[in-house]
């Protein structure tokens, strides 16, 4: 059964245009590679630019093994 919360999100979602869904994807994207960050810094503590975007892309796309490997081999030469 569908609520009526549900049917107005679907509603309001089918309402937007293609611009406002790419930029709605966009903003969710940019939102879960905020908060991996901020998972990554309390984990591993501070670290430089560089490296912290490189272990937010391992949490990502670690999954597959090519390019798992591909982030692990450029790691070893980004500074902490």
């Amino acid at each position: 059964m569908v609520s009526i919360v549900e049917n107005e999100y679907q509603k309001r979602m089918d309402d937007l245009s293609s611009v406002e869904r790419v930029d709605r994807a966009c903003a969710m994207f940019r939102w879960t590679q905020e908060m991996l960050a901020r998972r990554v810094v309390e984990e591993l503590g501070t670290m430089s630019a560089e490296r912290l975007k490189w272990e937010v892309a391992l949490r990502q796309y670690g999954d597959e093994p090519a390019v798992r490997s591909m982030i692990e081999k450029i790691l070893q030469n980004v500074p902490r």
